[in-house]
């Protein structure tokens, strides 16, 4: 197994350098059959997605596939020769299972990028381009990025702002199944929590903004209720979760106004996110009972601790890599030496046999000990041919003394 693979990605190239290289999906087959057709590339698939172009290959040189990559684009070479990386054989089989296990994602564990690995070996293999040794790695890589989901914790934890907050809601209620939301300004962030909330189990999401038009717009998005800003107190109690995020320059819930809300709720509990810089929310609120407020420095306290959670885990990781590396490189050398075994003793017998042929007369007209002499003779003579002639060659080879050592150990012979 000759394994390359050259490529760039998010630590080695800037954005506009990755779109010059990037594939879509209607250009990957031909781009393959492309590759396919080089001298010394027997199988291929390239990985495309927003933060890394790579082309993972079976063959003997990576510079063709370096080539392949600047002639397809019409790039010059030396334009992304500096951003490219390339490795081989057993440092190409760890970097298919660090990027298949989201261990050189820009966010470690994200889950994303298994989905892309297994739509781009899908690909291949719809083009014909993807053989043995591929099909045995990535069904390899597949099988070890599941191992490292299911024995560390490198995706569990909430990364970003908006996870966190789903993350503290299930904590507070256990489920979210049934459950009302309520965001108060229409900001990117406070939409994209809602979202998270919504797919976690969110039943029913209000809308309020001071432009009630936009009110009414977001909700249509989580199929809501739009209610006018200036009645929104009106309503917050048949929220379970306040997602706050309207930039005003003062407190739009104060104590008392949360007081309030939990009575009106009969002290059932209130998730209060405020995500406003300055802040909407009374940081005086988390005194009620009941009350839970988390402004956006409190989640990003969650984020930090998760992503050095994460850190931990992604150390456990790398040994569950470093493991399968060389499990897999194991046995790959296993099913390709057992067939030149076969291979090798199926010639010898041949030669064997001719031999005996060639000199089956011999057996008749000469003494037995002459013939025996005569016919092992030249077996030996044949079977010694080519090592010999690869022995004369190896003077003039820059690895000559290697292959002069390999050939001692395979007869066994010590230096004079």
């Amino acid at each position: 197994m000759q394994l390359a693979i050259v490529g760039l990605s998010h630590k080695t190239a800037p954005v506009e350098v990755r779109e010059k290289l990037a594939f879509n999906d209607d250009a990957l087959r031909a781009a393959l059959i492309t590759l396919i057709k080089k001298e010394n590339i027997t199988e291929a698939m390239i990985l495309s997605t927003c933060n890394r172009v790579e082309v993972v290959a079976e063959g003997s040189d990576d510079r063709l596939i370096q080539d392949f990559l600047c002639e397809y684009h019409q790039i010059p070479k030396d334009t992304v020769a500096k951003h490219l990386y390339s490795f081989r054989n057993t440092e190409a089989i760890r970097h298919v299972f660090r990027v298949t296990s989201s261990l050189d994602s820009m966010m470690i564990g994200e889950p994303q990028i298994l989905g892309q690995v297994k739509e781009a070996y899908r690909i291949a293999s719809d083009a014909g381009t993807v053989g043995m040794h591929l099909s045995a790695l990535m069904n390899r890589a597949f099988a070890v990025a599941k191992k490292v989901r299911s024995e560390t914790g490198i995706s569990k934890s909430a990364v970003s702002i908006s996870y966190a907050a789903v993350e503290l809601a299930k904590k507070i209620f256990g489920t979210l199944n049934g459950k009302t939301v309520m965001i108060i300004g229409a900001s990117k962030m406070g939409e994209l929590a809602a979202k998270h909330l919504k797919s976690a189990g969110v039943s029913s999401v209000l809308v309020t903004n001071r432009t009630f038009e936009r009110a009414v717009e977001l909700a249509k998005v989580f199929e809501g209720a739009a209610v006018p800003f200036e009645h929104f107190t009106d309503h917050i109690d048949r929220a379970d979760i306040v997602i706050s995020s309207t930039g005003a320059p003062h407190f739009i819930i104060t104590k008392p106004m949360g007081e309030e809300v939990i009575h009106r709720r009969k002290n059932k509990p209130v998730f209060f996110i405020d995500i406003a810089v300055p802040r909407d929310i009374d940081p005086t609120v988390n005194q009620i009972d009941n009350a839970f407020l988390y402004d956006i420095d409190d989640l990003q306290q969650v984020v930090d601790a998760n992503l050095k959670e994460r850190m931990s885990e992604a150390n456990r990781a790398e040994e569950i890599i470093d493991h399968e590396v060389q499990a897999f490189c194991t046995r790959m050398q296993s099913r390709e030496v057992v067939p030149t075994i076969v291979q090798l003793k199926d010639s010898l017998e041949k030669l064997r046999r001719d031999e005996i042929e060639r000199h089956r007369k011999l057996l008749k007209d000469l003494p037995p000990e002459q013939a025996i002499d005569q016919i092992t003779t030249s077996l030996i003579n044949k079977i010694l041919h080519q090592p010999i002639a690869e022995l004369k060659a190896a003077a003039h080879d820059p690895q000559g003394p290697d292959i002069v050592e390999i050939v001692r150990k395979l007869f066994n012979v010590k230096p004079q």
